[in-house]
């Protein structure tokens, strides 16, 4: 049984959708106090955290989403709200590893295993954006300065733990207005989006990323994990 940490973008097909079905698996043990794997360490992890459960399935379902999977399986837990587990099986930077070594010859995720911390940052920046513009200046500019091979593992683990942390409105409208400008000019209008809704922005962007293969914003983090927070805080505001 595994629940990864990482983000699902890099996940490659069977292990996003095993994953979807191992969460279900958990989230039935602990709810019905079933004793299969009841003792397994990655069940006993998520004891008590309903809510960190429930976000995990709404990543998984939005990165499902993304790449045009369906599913019909809501979970509802909600113990310990804003609580995620302290305990990981494997550290980020180590699933990393594990999938790239998995991953051998075989589909990749819709993002790539990053091999340096650049492009680990790169991957992560406006996910961070989202979260805290002075951090995100922060590590951009101490990346830039590190040397290839340097920081990989710190950053992982950081950026992992970092992302379980809530965007406010204000940072996901910043993050998404930064990604808009990326997209090709030909796909999307430039006039009439300051009254769409944060909703109606993150869908506009994935479906022209997903259609266009913008490849800069198609190996984000935010393309998926951002919608999530969107639903679960009901953010329909203005956009810009």
């Amino acid at each position: 049984m595994r629940i990864w940490d990482i983000n699902p973008g890099y996940l490659n097909r069977q292990s996003l959708l095993g994953e979807h079905r191992e969460l279900h698996g958990i989230v039935s043990i602990i709810v019905n106090s079933k004793k299969g794997y009841s003792s397994h360490p990655e069940t006993l992890r998520w004891v008590n955290h309903g809510w960190a459960l429930k976000r995990r399935h709404d990543l998984l379902v939005a990165e499902m989403a993304l790449r045009g999977y369906s599913h019909q399986s809501p979970v509802t837990t909600r113990r310990n709200k804003d609580t995620w587990p302290d305990v990981m099986i494997d550290e980020p930077h180590r699933q990393l590893q594990i999938l790239k070594k998995k991953y051998i010859g075989k589909e990749q995720g819709r993002i790539p295993l990053p091999e340096n911390a650049q492009q680990l940052w790169a991957q992560h920046k406006y996910s961070v954006m989202a979260r805290d513009v002075n951090l995100y200046k922060r590590l951009g500019k101490r990346i830039s300065a590190i040397r290839p091979g340097d920081g990989f593992l710190e950053l992982a683990d950081m950026l992992s733990a970092r992302l379980k942390t809530p965007p406010e409105f204000s940072g996901i409208r910043n993050a998404l207005q930064h990604m808009w400008g990326y997209l090709p000019d030909h796909a999307v209008p430039r006039t009439g989006i300051e009254n769409w809704t944060l909703k109606k922005l993150m869908k506009v962007i994935q479906r022209t990323v997903m259609e266009h293969g913008e490849p800069y914003l198609l190996v984000s983090t935010a393309l998926s994990e951002l919608e999530v927070w969107i639903e679960t805080n009901h953010i329909h505001g203005k956009a810009f």
